[in-house]
């Protein structure tokens, strides 16, 4: 299988929310990083045919999604960073509605249903009102009902939101085992999440990819460029505006320990750190954090 998105374009007015991307992906796990507003939804919108481009197509196996129909939206699952569910609904009679959407068996809709809640620790509230459960039951659920036709294809905008850490890394476990055969994309702010289970990371940047590479050396880019910097409590206001800080701890000896992302040797005594797939996402968007912060 193999999903091939060509110069895929969406223009919102005079705004360009995703500009000429060009991604071929064959199963794995794809993550998908970028700052709010990158594009990241817009993609993964038009990917599932959400949203239509204004140029370019998605193609599976060579033939164009739209020309593919209702054959290829049954391929996909999806689940949005929004997604609708009836308030009033049991968590097991959604279940069933949504795989009544799916042109399920009611047979097999109740069997898969059944397994899907119990896979994500919902059986014991399966005929509890959506409206009492917490957000991160919620998130559970649609997570369950994303999945419910076996996709080929999952695309996950946001999946992790609300969950607890142990959640979170059961959660990784089933993308995990789920993606074997099939073509995962998976947008988080929780870089860990990408970090630990993509195969291929995708980084996007006002619309453009910049980066699409294997997840397990992709880290090396930032080889010579992550210091530890070891400075006197006063002085790390002056570093801290001068360079991208990815980290600062305070010591016990009124030092301050600055995780420092730069090109350059930022202070005499600096030592270069092991770096990891956040140093590279904050270098990649450290002016936007300088915004962020108030200091460009």
């Amino acid at each position: 299988m193999e999903l091939v998105l060509n110069k895929l374009t969406k223009q919102f007015g005079r705004k360009t929310a995703v500009d000429q991307m060009t991604i071929t992906m064959k199963p794995g796990v794809y993550g998908l990083l970028g700052a709010n507003g990158a594009g990241k939804t817009t993609l993964m919108r038009m990917v599932c045919g959400v949203l239509n481009p204004t140029a370019g197509d998605v193609y599976l196996d060579g033939k164009r999604a739209a020309d593919l129909g209702e054959e290829y939206r049954s391929l996909l699952g999806y689940l949005p960073q929004d997604f609708g569910y009836y308030p009033d609904f049991t968590a097991g009679e959604f279940m069933l509605y949504v795989a009544a959407l799916k042109g399920i068996s009611p047979e097999k809709a109740r069997i898969r249903s059944k397994e899907l809640l119990a896979l994500v620790g919902l059986t014991e509230v399966s005929a509890k009102k959506i409206r009492t459960f917490s957000g991160g039951m919620k998130q559970r659920l649609g997570i369950a009902q994303a999945v419910l036709n076996d996709p080929r294809i999952l695309v996950l905008d946001e999946p992790t939101a609300g969950l607890d850490p142990k959640e979170r890394v059961h959660f990784r476990n089933l993308i995990a085992n789920f993606s074997k055969d099939k073509i995962v994309i998976l947008s988080t702010h929780i870089v860990s999440d990408i970090e630990y289970i993509s195969d291929t990371v995708l980084m996007i940047k006002d619309g453009k990819l910049i980066i699409n590479r294997p997840a397990d050396n992709i880290a090396h880019e930032m080889d010579g460029k992550v210091w530890r910097c070891v400075v006197a409590k006063e002085a790390a206001p002056a570093i801290s505006s001068s360079f991208c800080v990815a980290n600062l701890h305070h010591g016990d000896d009124d030092t301050v320990i600055l995780r420092v992302l730069s090109d350059v040797l930022p202070m005499d005594g600096a030592m270069n750190e092991i770096p990891t797939l956040e140093d590279l996402y904050l270098y990649h968007f450290q002016n936007d954090i300088a915004e962020y912060r108030g200091t460009k």
